[in-house]
């Protein structure tokens, strides 16, 4: 019996390390919507942004491969539910609602939602001119609930792709999107043909979704991020990908 109660913890922890070996020889899967430049967009085919990047070295940290799986932005957290993928990482707020069903990390970036307009835009200076207009956003974002919520006045085009929200600003479709500041930004930059209002109607949090039932992942994935902002190369993302769009 005492022989027995030595080999007990033996055996479980190495079942843990072999369950951990088993963890480390797949890769993570991570699904993605990559129509959100600079956070997440194709580039000659390849996966580029600063979710990207942030994605690959969380996973080296994790000593995991990465598996990108390609999935619409409304069924990003829905394919974490249905293991489709491990995690989600693609510019999606923690909120209440969202945490209902899954676990977040740390936060990763602060970003929020604004109002881009046609750079001749004369009539729409700030939100409270929002009120009567046609407004674009991405279904399954959080712009959809805000905008009906705050503006039930305004005639609201939900559409599937971010290009979608743009095309419709620029050929007069829209008078306004309201979408993430990082996409906004950069879009308006590239393009120059529209701009972004200094004032923003949100400032949220992106998180990296992970399922309820793997606390150890999440765990795992927020001691990563630590390391990465403690070494210099959550910095580096950072300054590569939003220093010259901050403006």
């Amino acid at each position: 019996m005492k022989l027995l109660r030595c080999l007990i913890p033996a055996l479980l922890l190495l079942g843990s390390h072999v369950i951990g070996a088993q963890a480390a020889d797949k890769p993570l899967r991570i699904a993605v919507d990559p129509t959100f430049p600079p956070m997440e967009y194709i580039d000659q085919d390849q996966h580029t942004g600063f979710d990207i990047d942030l994605a690959q070295a969380l996973a080296k940290e994790l000593h995991r491969t990465v598996q990108f799986v390609d999935i619409d932005y409304k069924g990003l957290v829905p394919a974490v539910l249905a293991n489709r993928a491990d995690i989600a990482l693609s510019a999606i707020y923690i909120t209440d609602e969202r945490k209902k069903v899954v676990d977040f990390s740390d936060p990763y970036y602060a970003g929020g939602l604004v109002i881009m307009v046609q750079k001749n835009n004369q009539t729409i200076h700030g939100p409270a001119d929002l009120a009567d207009k046609k407004i674009a956003v991405q279904v399954g974002t959080k712009s959809v609930q805000f905008v009906k919520e705050h503006f039930p006045k305004a005639q609201v085009f939900e559409v599937e792709k971010n290009q979608e929200m743009f095309n419709m600003l620029e050929t007069g479709r829209a008078d306004a999107v309201v979408t993430g500041k990082p996409a906004a930004k950069l879009y308006a930059r590239v393009r120059q043909t529209t701009r972004v209002l200094d004032e923003q109607l949100t400032v949220e949090q992106y998180g990296v979704v992970v399922g309820k039932n793997h606390p150890e992942l999440t765990q795992s994935i927020n001691q990563a991020l630590k390391t990465l902002k403690s070494n210099g190369v959550y910095d580096a993302l950072v300054k590569k990908w939003f220093e010259s769009a901050s403006s």
